[in-house]
This record gives structure tokens, C-alpha cells and sequence, in this order.
């Protein structure tokens, strides 16, 4: 009998997959990081790039467009562009793991032949569930969706909507009187929408974080995904696939800030001596590594449990553990690699510095390091 491979040695479809995402990220992506960076705007050729390439659509079925691929796969294209940009990796992490995974595993067949051609072959999706007064708490929102007829009218705003200024659909999640959550699917042409200007942040700058407003946004019965009312179950269970797509940026940006710290560590001599034969350097560096290591094996082992069951339990404690290690790893990695460069750190030239700022949304964003402990901590007090 044959012994099962390690999580972490693919088959060799995976790893050719993963190769060809590697040689996109180098050829495609890194010519354009600094420049995309310091403009704080997606190249637009990019984008098109992107879905040309099909990393758009990962999971939607090859009849729809798509590539036809595995959850497992599309964590391996967020962890490759996020290597060389943690920026382009979020794009693509909310385009696969957040709305096409919602469409396609809580949409009727009507919902899923309508959408996901559109989602693989060029409309960018966005995820509208965070509010100004709910952002940890997100199912304290106040955005509504009123029943009228047979559909809803559709009236809030959301804050932090990844992917707004480049979104041709939205997925929009509000509270309905009496029948708790519904999560409505709103076209951006649609009357009422209003994108506002994308936001200045710290890091992952090339990526577009918008205010949203819906002004009495009519929404069809069939624009509805799931049942009225069952929008939570769709949030929680999008949320922890989406916390996975996040522990793989992480993982991709610890990667390429590891191995940037190390080539200079090669090739930068102080006392007659590459600096990278000096502990003091070599060891911080090997100490990162065990942890990449660590966090990127509970990743794979995360998203194969997802592929392959367990209950909801096991998947909010794996999808919560996955986040917290890399975004550990992640903060720790992109720390040492500017100090690893020295003063030539804190300059853009190297990078070193944009992986820095790109690290720390990982302990804010789809959800915080103690939202995280919290939901291990509450397993650890239930068993």
C-alpha cells in the first residue's frame, strides 16, 4: 500500500498549476508592484491579465468559463501572487474565495449559469458585509433589505468593501425584518449604488477599499443568494473559506519577504563575511523559516479538511488557527526582512519596507487576532 503524500508534496497537477501561477506573479505582477504601490491603483492591463489567465475564476467549472479547479488550488494562486504582491494576492483572494465561493456553493442553478460566466471571464466581485458601527461584530449591521413583493429594496452603507472601485457585482448582506440576514447579489449599475473614492492606506495599496451606499436598491427574488432570511449561514461559512484565502496571502508574503531577506543576507558582506554566516542574522532567519513552515502545513492541512468535510466546529477552529499562524509569521517575516536590509530597509527600492506595511492588515482584516482566539477559545471551552 502506498503511504499517503505529506500535505505539503502535490501531485504533480497541483505543482504544475502552482508553477505556472509562480512564472505569472514573476512576469506579470513583479514589473508593475512598485509603480501600482505608489500610484495606490490596480493597473488596469493587470486585471485583464488576471482573468485572461484564469485566476478569476479557479473553481467555477471549465463549462462556465472557468478553470474548473479545487479550493486547494486557489489557495496556491493567493499564496504565488502574494509572494511577489500581497497587494494583487487580496483581489484575487475576495474574487475566489469570498464571492465566487459564495455563488457557487449557496446559488441555484438559475444563479450559478447567470454569474459565474461573468465572475471567470471578467466582472470583479466584492464582498459588502462591514459597517462603520460593525466591524468585529459584523452581524450588527444595520443596512436593510425590506421586503416589497416579490423582491427587497436594499438601503445602508458598508465600509472597507475590498474590490469596490473595480466591482461589476456585489455581495451585499443585510438584516430583514423578522427573518434575521439575507444576503442580496447587486449589480454596480444598479440605481441607488454609489461607490465612493477608494481609501488611502498603510499597505496592500494597489488593492481598492471603498465605501458603498445602496440608496433603495431594488433586488429580484432571483438576485437573492440562498433563502430570505438565510444569510448568516452564508457569512459564517464564506468567512471561514475567506480566513483560509487570508492565512495564504500571509503565508505567500512571509515566503517573499523570507527569501528577500535571505538573498541579501547572501550577498551582503560586512567584516570580510557574507552577513548571513553571523548568528545574529542567520539564526532570526532560521527561526522564521520553522515558522513559515509550520503555518504554510496547517494551511494546506486547513483546506484539505474544507475539501474533504469535517464538521463546522472542526472548520472554524482550522480556519481560525490557519489566520493566526500566518498572520504571526507573516508580521514577524516582513519585520525581520527590513531589518535584515538595514537602513536600505526603509527605502522602496528593495521592497522590503511595502512588505512591511502589507503585513499588518493580516491581524485586522477577515477578522482580528482575538476574534480569532476567541473562537478557539471557545471550543477549547465546549470540549
Amino acid at each position: 500500500m502506498t503511504p499517503p503524500l505529506p500535505v505539503t508534496r502535490l501531485p504533480v497537477a497541483d505543482e504544475t498549476w502552482r508553477a505556472s501561477v509562480r512564472a505569472f506573479a514573476r512576469d506579470a505582477v513583479a514589473p508593475r508592484v512598485r509603480a501600482m504601490d505608489e500610484a495606490a491603483t490596480l493597473d488596469g492591463a493587470l486585471l485583464r491579465e488576471l482573468f485572461d489567465a484564469g485566476l478569476m475564476g479557479v473553481e467555477v467549472p471549465e463549462s462556465y468559463g472557468g478553470t474548473g479547479g479545487d479550493l486547494f488550488r486557489v489557495m496556491l494562486v493567493i499564496e504565488e501572487l502574494a509572494t511577489v504582491d500581497p497587494a494583487v494576492a487580496v483581489l484575487v483572494d475576495v474574487q475566489n474565495a469570498l464571492v465566487v465561493s459564495a455563488v457557487l456553493r449557496h446559488g441555484d442553478g438559475d444563479t450559478r449559469r447567470r454569474l459565474l460566466p461573468r465572475l471567470a471571464t471578467g466582472t470583479v466581485g466584492a464582498y459588502a458585509i462591514s459597517e462603520a458601527d460593525a466591524g468585529s461584530d459584523a452581524f450588527a449591521m444595520t443596512t436593510t433589505a425590506h421586503q416589497d413583493g416579490a423582491g427587497f429594496v436594499l438601503s445602508g452603507a458598508k465600509r472597507w468593501t475590498t474590490n469596490a472601485a473595480e466591482a461589476g457585482l456585489f455581495l451585499v448582506f443585510a438584516r430583514t425584518a423578522g427573518a434575521g440576514m439575507t444576503a442580496c447579489l447587486v449589480d454596480r449599475d444598479a440605481a441607488g449604488v454609489r461607490v465612493g473614492e477608494p481609501v488611502s492606506k498603510l499597505g496592500i495599496r494597489a488593492t481598492s477599499t471603498c465605501d458603498v451606499t445602496f440608496d433603495d436598491v431594488r433586488v429580484r427574488k432571483q438576485d437573492v443568494l440562498g433563502r430570505p432570511g438565510g444569510g448568516e449561514v452564508i457569512a459564517v461559512e464564506t468567512l471561514n473559506i475567506g480566513r483560509l484565502g487570508i492565512a495564504a496571502q500571509l503565508v505567500g508574503l512571509a515566503e517573499g519577504a523570507l527569501g528577500a531577506a535571505v538573498a541579501h543576507a547572501r550577498d551582503r558582506r560586512q567584516f570580510d563575511r557574507p552577513i548571513l554566516e553571523f548568528q545574529g542574522v542567520a539564526f532570526p532567519l532560521a527561526d522564521r523559516s520553522a515558522e513559515l513552515a509550520a503555518a504554510r502545513t496547517y494551511l494546506y492541512d486547513a483546506t484539505r479538511l474544507f475539501q474533504h468535510g469535517g464538521d463546522a466546529a472542526e472548520r472554524v477552529r482550522a480556519s481560525a488557527v490557519a489566520k493566526h499562524l500566518a498572520a504571526n509569521v507573516a508580521e514577524r517575516a516582513a519585520a525581520q526582512a527590513v531589518e535584515i536590509f538595514g537602513g536600505a530597509g526603509v527605502l522602496p527600492e528593495n521592497g522590503a519596507e511595502k512588505r512591511y506595511r502589507d503585513a499588518k492588515i493580516g491581524k485586522i482584516y477577515e477578522g482580528t487576532t482575538n476574534m480569532q482566539l476567541r473562537a478557539i477559545a471557545g471550543l477549547l471551552a465546549r470540549e
